[in-house]
C-alpha cells in the first residue's frame, strides 16, 4: 500500500513538474527552444574575441565548435530513449544512469546548475544593458539612467513569465526570440557593411603583458564555449515531444536541431567575420555597443536583443524551476500548486536579478562561465555517457 501510494505520489509530481507536465510539442517546438538557447547573447560577443585570436584560429575555431558541438548534441538526443522502456527526461538522469546515481548527481548538477543560473544571469545583464542603449539611442537629451535600473526593469518581465507552467507553454515566446535572434544579428553584421571599414583599422594583435593576452586569449576561448551552449537543456526539451516505438522523439528532435544549427551557422559566422573586418582592434566586448550609426537601426537592433533574451532566460530557467520544485515537492513533502509555484520561481529570479545588479561584468562573465561549465558539460561530456549507455556497463536503475 506505502508502495503504491508512493508510486502515485511520484506519477502526480510528474504530471505537475514543468518537464514532464506535456509532452504534445512538434518538431518545429524544438528548432525555436535549441535557435532561443544556442543563439544567445553571445554572438553579439564573437566579433571581441577574434581581436584575441586572430583570422585563421578565430575563424577555424568558430567551425571547429560548430561540427564538435552538432556532433556531442546528436549524441544527446539519440541516448534520450536509448534503454527500452526509458526516457532521460533530464541531463543529471543520464548522468546518473552512467556514473551511478549518487556520483552522477554530484558530478552533473553543479555543472548544470552553473551553466543554467550562471546563463540567466548574462541574459539579466544583457537585457538592462541593451534597455540602456536603447533608449540612449532613441533619446540622446533624456536623463540618463544606471544600468542598475534597466536590469530592475527587465527582471520584471520575469516574474510574470515564470509562471508559465511549462516549456510548451512558452513556445510562442521561444518562437519570437528566435526570430530576433536572427534578426537582430543580421541587423548587427549589415551595419557593420553600412559603416564600411575603419580607416586606421588594425587586426595585429594587441600588445599587452603576457599574462594578460594569455587571460584574455582564454577569456575568448570561454566565449567561443559560451556562444554554443544548448546543450544544458536540450534533454529536457526532447522530452516534450511524444514517442513511441514507431516514432520516437528522436526523429523530430533532430530536425529541430538541424534546422537550430542551420541558423546558428546564419548568425554566428557573419558577424564574427564582418564585424571584426569593420573595427578590427577598436571593438567592444558587445558589437551594438560599438556601432553607433544608424541610430534607427541600432535601436530596433537593441530591442531585438531584449526580446532575444527574454526567451532565452525562461528556456534556461525552466529546468532550474523543474529541479527546485522537484526538490520541494518530493523530498519536502510540499504540496504541488500555484503559491509553491509563485514563490519558488519568483525567488529565482530575484536572486538571479540580485546578482547580475552585483556583478554587471558582461564579457567576463561570459569566458568565465563558458570556461568553467559549458566545455565540459557541451564539448566532450557525450563521449563516455554514449560508450556506457550503449556497451550496457552503466549502472542498470529501476525503470
Amino acid at each position: 500500500a506505502y508502495a503504491d501510494d508512493d508510486i502515485h505520489k511520484v506519477r502526480s509530481a510528474n504530471d505537475w513538474l514543468p518537464i514532464t507536465s506535456s509532452r504534445n510539442a512538434k518538431w518545429w517546438y524544438s528548432a525555436f527552444h535549441n535557435i532561443t538557447a544556442v543563439v544567445g547573447a553571445g554572438v553579439l560577443s564573437l566579433p571581441y574575441t577574434m581581436v584575441f585570436l586572430g583570422w585563421g584560429p578565430g575563424i577555424f575555431l568558430l567551425v571547429l565548435s560548430w561540427i564538435i558541438t552538432l556532433y556531442t548534441l546528436w549524441q544527446l538526443v539519440d541516448m534520450h530513449e536509448s534503454v527500452p522502456g526509458r526516457r532521460f527526461d533530464r541531463y543529471h538522469e543520464l548522468a546518473q544512469y552512467t556514473l551511478g546515481e549518487k556520483r552522477g548527481l554530484w558530478i552533473l548538477v553543479p555543472l548544470n546548475l552553473t551553466v543554467e543560473v550562471g546563463a540567466d544571469i548574462v541574459f539579466m545583464v544583457t537585457g538592462g544593458q541593451s534597455l540602456k542603449k536603447f533608449h540612449k539611442t532613441v533619446c540622446h537629451s533624456c536623463k540618463q539612467y544606471r544600468q542598475t535600473y534597466w536590469i530592475l526593469i527587465f527582471s520584471s518581465v520575469h516574474f510574470l513569465l515564470a509562471q508559465l507552467p511549462n516549456l510548451n507553454s512558452v513556445a510562442g515566446v521561444s518562437l519570437a526570440a528566435a526570430v530576433m535572434s536572427l534578426s537582430y544579428s543580421t541587423i548587427a553584421w549589415g551595419a557593420c557593411v553600412y559603416h564600411g571599414q575603419l580607416e586606421d583599422v588594425s587586426y595585429d594583435y594587441l600588445h599587452t603583458t603576457p599574462a594578460n593576452t594569455v587571460f584574455r586569449v582564454l577569456n575568448s576561448l570561454g566565449v567561443v564555449a559560451f556562444a554554443y551552449a544548448g546543450h544544458n537543456v536540450v534533454l529536457e526539451i526532447q522530452a516534450t515531444i511524444p514517442s513511441s516505438p514507431e516514432k520516437p522523439s528522436r526523429i523530430p528532435m533532430w530536425r529541430g536541431v538541424i534546422a537550430a544549427y542551420f541558423v546558428t551557422a546564419l548568425c554566428y559566422l557573419p558577424v564574427a567575420v564582418v564585424g571584426y573586418w569593420t573595427f578590427g582592434q577598436s571593438l567592444d566586448d558587445n558589437l551594438l555597443l560599438t556601432l553607433k550609426k544608424p541610430d534607427w537601426l541600432i535601436a530596433a537592433a537593441n530591442l531585438m536583443v531584449v526580446v532575444h533574451v527574454i526567451g532565452s532566460y525562461q528556456v534556461f530557467a525552466m529546468p532550474v524551476y523543474d529541479m527546485i520544485e522537484t526538490v520541494l515537492v518530493k523530498n519536502f513533502n510540499l504540496p504541488p500548486g500555484f503559491w509553491l509555484r509563485l514563490i519558488a520561481r519568483s525567488s529565482y529570479v530575484a536572486f538571479t536579478c540580485f546578482i547580475a545588479v552585483t556583478f554587471p561584468f558582461f564579457g567576463d562573465l561570459l569566458g568565465f562561465f563558458g570556461g568553467i561549465a559549458f566545455a565540459p558539460t557541451t564539448y566532450f561530456r557525450g563521449d563516455y555517457a554514449t560508450t556506457d549507455v550503449y556497451s550496457g556497463a552503466a549502472m542498470q536503475l529501476p525503470l
